[in-house]
């Protein structure tokens, strides 16, 4: 038996989540005093002292849910909790001449307003054409002002299909501290969806634990009793009526992998045209073959789940200002939601019904 507990994660995440890794570690009764830096240093694979000393500033190393600073001497049996931004993955990022949309820029982070279609980070299926691949060539060459080559860090991901704004760092501290808003849940996030059917009420809240599916690991799912799965939680509420579909706003509370697309899909609400939930199929509305004509071209105008990221919101890094972005809906989307309310003015849903 041993009073100590593993230095592993036990919050770990990653494709669509926070990119950090949380570890709580207690600290074996026999331990002499030693630097704080130094001891983690030794326990946690890969952490360099610069990136512990990152941590630090940035308030996330904390004894007993206090923060403490690098030259802390850990004591017998304190509690630590570390914050660290995940390493890098072991892909090299070959830069690709892609259009990218920079909305805002300094030496510390980077805002873009993401294209839908658009993979944020070289994967398993998308080793080239991503976000960071066109940011590899948009600093190639470039410096910060220490002379450093510039290489962009993420803070978070959003899917593919999905569009709109996304913020990453330009150096390991603005990452390390970006790591610490997401994990304390003050990043402000808006998103707008289109989704399928009406809703009863104007707004409400989703809250239930998200997991990979059992059945399809490439797609999550709610398990309502919290026996499997991530803390998430959705705030919606409506902002146009179109009879079968509806545009919402969703507030993230939490930030896990599909989360608002799950989350719709869970209170029966696919998102309009996301294959993977389901919402590519006709599941409100009438059977005349007009309607599901209407129906086919707005899929083809829109090939996408109906997602766009129209709100960021943070603390800057560095200057400690409230930082505030918001990005309207792409053209293919709002085509989309022209459309319906070209079609519910025209009175079809009343004549149908």
């Amino acid at each position: 038996m041993t009073d100590e507990t593993p230095d592993i994660p036990v919050e770990e995440r990653t494709e669509g989540d926070e990119l950090y890794e949380h570890y709580r570690i207690v600290v074996d009764k026999g331990q002499a005093l030693l630097r704080i830096d130094k001891f983690l240093m030794a326990r946690i694979e890969g952490a360099s002292r610069n990136k512990i000393q990152n941590a630090a500033k940035a308030q996330c190393i904390l004894v007993g849910g206090k923060p403490v600073k690098q030259n802390y001497r850990v004591k017998p049996l304190d509690v630590i909790s570390v914050l660290l931004p995940n390493p890098p993955r072991e892909i090299e990022i070959t830069p690709e001449d892609i259009p990218i949309n920079i909305v805002y820029e300094d030496d510390d982070v980077l805002v873009v307003d993401k294209q839908p279609g658009l993979v944020v980070h070289p994967g398993y299926g998308n080793f080239d054409g991503t976000l960071l691949n066109a940011l590899a060539f948009y600093y190639q060459g470039k410096t910060d002002k220490e002379g450093n080559l510039i290489t962009p860090y993420l803070a978070h991901r959003i899917d593919k299909n999905t569009s709109g704004l996304i913020i990453l760092a330009k150096n390991e501290m603005a990452q390390t501290v970006l790591a610490k808003q997401f994990f304390d849940h003050t990043i402000e996030r808006k998103y707008n969806a289109l989704v399928w059917g009406d809703f009863a009420d104007d707004s409400g809240t989703i809250d239930g634990n998200l997991g990979r599916s059992p059945k399809d690991r490439r797609v999550m799912t709610v398990f309502p009793d919290g026996s499997e799965g991530k803390h998430a939680v959705t705030h919606w509420h409506v902002l146009e009526r179109f009879g079968y579909v509806t545009l919402v706003e969703c507030v993230l509370e939490t930030g896990r992998t599909h989360q608002i697309r799950a989350h719709m899909r869970h209170i029966g609400h696919p998102l309009f045209n996301d294959d993977t939930y389901g919402g590519d199929q006709i599941l409100k509305g009438t059977t005349f073959s007009k309607y599901k004509q209407f129906i086919t071209n707005c899929f083809q105008l829109m090939p996408r789940q109906a997602l766009h990221a129209v709100v960021l919101g943070f603390e800057h890094p560095t200057t400690h200002k409230h930082m505030h972005f918001e990005s309207p809906l792409p053209q293919d989307f709002a085509s989309v939601v022209e459309k319906w309310r070209k079609y519910v003015a025209s009175g079809k849903i009343i004549e149908e019904n």
